[in-house]
């Protein structure tokens, strides 16, 4: 057992002493002293404690460390915070001592992320700490760094973990800490975390997947290395000097492919891709030699049509650059093949700590705190959580206006939410958009690279199936406040019978207070009254100016200008507008659906009265259900 402690004590040493060679190429003398200061109090406060695995707890600070420093290039304080991210929950020094021997910076740093202990939480602890975290931007973004290194370290260490909390920590890192780590432009690590959570939630799947992959990797070896070669040779005979590599996407990308589109591993497109990598030579422009190679290759290849995505002009809003294209290879499949230079690469594995300008940061992060500015003043527990994932954890498309303004968007955006993200009024009164110059409804998903204009009507206002076909923050919020500025609805209408205004109605109080109308006749009406007749409630339903959605069945004899007729009865001489018209003809004899919307029974009753008189016209009917 001593011969293990000394083992322990000499891999504690070596680790330790590795952060520090990290850090001191960057780091002042002054600076060295604190950090390695740090490192003895964090020993000193945790030499009681052992992980899981049976190691001594300070190995844990130390591999946070390593990864703040060496991965994620954080600045000397933040490498501090990691070593000390534990001392002030786990241990009995209290966060004075911290900002005593360290400063007010490193204290901030450790206590946001120190999990606070409460007797009531808004909805969980869990939630809570990750709205803690969430609210640690409105004023600097390193504990989130920090945060995501001791979260990574978590994960590589988890098989030590019971089942039940290895299901814990995987799912929340799955739903908010590898997204994070996504829109900070973290890639690596957020592959790293995506695939170890999938590893610990669905072992069986990333068992199977990792060895289909595996298999898929020595198959097809020989032609991918043929056709890397020919890659780097053609680029060579040109001048231009690459690093080409085959690499294929990791489990849980295959997997949620796999789901995205229904195929199973041997039908999935693109489980691999080719990078082919760059240095620029100063002075030269990134773009030019990217295109160049594309050229190139293109000459070489043939392209597949509609298979550019240029993420070079338009940098995905984390940062991530790339030229893609897909060629075919002289095996008869299309490859995947992403261009791009050694500094896209670098900052791919960088994300926020990357060079980057300061502005394209500075706006991201601006957006984000102005959104956790304002939920967080309205909104608790899951619902915040949900509107924090939904404006921020999806990936992005970024779309355009007619005037070539880049307008940035979760995927599965609308038009509708493009219409917000523009101005709240003309959200509000959008009636329907164009698709790069095609008509299209305002629901219209939008798609990378689409050029939108929307079409406002101050007659048309937000409403409830409008609410369902958005997913952005800013939109759901601006149509969720008009909704509920809306006098409450004094009652609701059986989903059976649909009753209107002016039929005759009688209604039920329901056991939460609530009342539903029925007209008379409905079986179900007829059963609660027969069941619950004390709860029936006499009501005056009167027009109050909603529409009302009717459809209505005529039958008529075939004959020219029959359509007109009736087309002209409804809009012009009622003044009425007709949401769909569906006919049918057999034999000369003509059915027709017409679905509009009216006020009142006895408006409905004038409109049937007037089709009725059309010539040729024998039956009109409301259809029910």
């Amino acid at each position: 057992m001593a011969m293990e402690m000394t083992d322990y004590e000499r891999i504690i040493r070596e680790q330790a002493e590795h952060v520090f060679e990290v850090m001191a190429p960057h780091t002042a003398d002054a600076d060295m002293m604190r950090l390695r200061d740090a490192f003895m109090l964090a020993k000193e406060a945790h030499a009681p404690q052992v992980r899981k695995t049976g190691e001594p707890y300070i190995l844990h600070p130390i591999a946070v460390a390593t990864i703040a420093a060496e991965v994620l290039h954080l600045d000397v304080n933040s490498v501090i915070a990691a070593f000390l991210h534990d001392v002030v929950e786990d241990t009995p020094h209290p966060i004075g001592e911290i900002q005593a021997r360290f400063g007010d910076d490193v204290a901030f740093l450790v206590n946001v992320l120190t999990k606070k202990e409460k007797q009531n939480y808004d909805m969980s602890k869990q939630v809570d700490n990750f709205r803690q975290i969430l609210d640690s931007m409105q004023s600097d973004i390193r504990p989130i760094m920090v945060k995501l290194a001791d979260r990574l370290h978590n994960m590589r260490t988890l098989s030590s973990m019971r089942p039940d909390k290895q299901m814990k920590i995987a799912g929340e890192t799955d739903y908010f800490y590898a997204p994070l780590a996504n829109r900070l432009g973290l890639y690596h690590v957020k592959t790293e975390l995506e695939n170890l959570s999938f590893k610990f939630r669905c072992p069986h799947e990333y068992h199977e997947i990792s060895t289909l992959i595996a298999n898929d990797r020595d198959q097809q070896r020989v032609r991918l290395d043929r056709f890397r070669s020919q890659i780097e040779a053609t680029l060579a005979e040109a001048g231009i000097f690459t690093c080409v590599v085959v690499e294929y996407r990791e489990p849980y990308s295959i997997w949620r492919k796999m789901k995205k589109y229904g195929d199973d591993f041997n039908h999935l497109k693109y489980r691999h891709f080719t990078d082919v990598i760059f240095k620029t030579p100063e002075g030269a422009d990134e773009k030019a030699i990217a295109l160049k190679i594309y050229s190139i290759l293109t000459d070489r290849f043939r392209e597949k049509p509609g298979g550019i995505s240029n993420y070079i002009d338009s940098p995905k809003e984390n940062g991530y650059q790339s030229f893609h294209v897909k060629l075919l290879a002289d095996f008869g499949r299309w490859q995947e093949v992403h261009i791009s230079s050694e500094k896209m690469v670098c900052n791919s594995r960088l994300g926020y700590r990357a060079g980057l300008t300061q502005d394209y940061i500075m706006r991201w992060v601006d957006k984000f705190r102005g959104v956790l500015r304002d939920i967080g003043g309205n909104e608790h527990g899951i619902g915040f959580m949900e509107k924090v994932t939904a404006s921020f954890y999806n990936d992005d498309i970024m779309v355009f206006t007619p005037k070539g303004k880049a307008v940035v968007l979760p995927q599965k955006s609308s038009a509708l939410d493009f219409a917000y993200e523009i101005s709240r009024e003309l959200g509000d009164h959008a009636k329907y958009a164009r698709l790069n110059g095609f008509l299209s409804s305002i629901k219209a998903p939008l798609r990378r690279g689409d050029v939108v204009e929307i079409f406002p009507d101050d007659s048309v206002r937000p409403t409830k199936d409008r609410l369902a076909s958005v997913v952005t923050y800013k939109a759901k919020k601006a149509m969720q406040a008009y909704l509920d500025s809306l006098p409450a609805a004094r009652f609701l209408r059986c989903d059976c019978c649909r009753p209107i205004p002016g039929e005759e109605v009688i209604g039920f109080r329901d056991s939460d207070g609530s009342m539903t109308l029925h007209k008379r006749d409905c079986p179900i009406a007829i059963r609660l009254a027969s069941q619950f007749g004390d709860n029936i409630v006499s009501v005056d339903y009167e027009p109050d100016g909603t529409l009302y959605p009717v459809v209505v069945t005529v039958k008529a004899v075939d004959r020219y200008h029959l359509f007109l007729d009736i087309v002209d009865c409804i809009s012009n001489k009622l003044n009425l507008s007709i949401d769909s018209y569906n006919s049918l003809c057999v034999d000369s004899i003509v059915t027709l659906e017409i679905s509009f919307g009216i006020h009142s029974f006895g408006e409905l009753e004038k409109i049937m009265s007037h089709i009725s008189g059309i010539k040729d016209v024998d039956e009109v009917k409301r259809k029910m259900g």
